[in-house]
């Protein structure tokens, strides 16, 4: 626990995790309520994909935490690596919890106002987040070798 608490990259990972949870439970109210308003007892498209990613997001960030408390890198790389995939993960619930409320569409690709900017954002969410963890995996595994 010491080597999660003592930390800075881990310690913003667990945060997120509790954020991302928090955030999963939330939404989670959000689609049974919305559940229970629809005649087909379906949430909207959005509802359900916001609930659902921040619940996966949230153990990711767990995940990361583990990762970031293990690697052999100095704090200022662990804590970049952690940072892009989690604010990424966090843009992402925030852009499915606005697309529920609006309630427009079942594919934001499809019918959004910008795709030039969606395919910027998206290629760099892909850096991001894979770059990100991937730098804490080569630190782990320096770490143990």
């Amino acid at each position: 626990m010491d080597a999660i608490l003592n930390q800075t990259a881990p310690i913003i990972a667990i945060s997120c995790a509790g954020i991302f949870f928090m955030m999963a439970l939330l939404t989670g109210s959000w689609k049974f309520y919305c559940m229970n308003q629809s005649t087909d007892f379906k949430a909207p498209y959005y509802v359900d994909i916001a609930h659902r990613s921040a619940l996966l997001y949230s153990f990711a960030a767990i995940l990361i935490t583990v990762f970031a408390a293990l690697s052999i890198f100095p704090d200022w790389v662990n804590i970049t690596a952690t940072i892009a995939p989690l604010l990424f993960f966090f843009i992402s619930i925030v852009n499915y919890i606005k697309l529920g409320l609006q309630n427009k569409t079942d594919n934001q690709l499809r019918d959004s106002d910008n795709p030039t900017a969606d395919k910027i954002i998206m290629a760099s969410l892909i850096i991001a987040e894979i770059g990100g963890f991937s730098v804490l995996l080569v630190g782990y595994f320096l770490r143990i070798i």
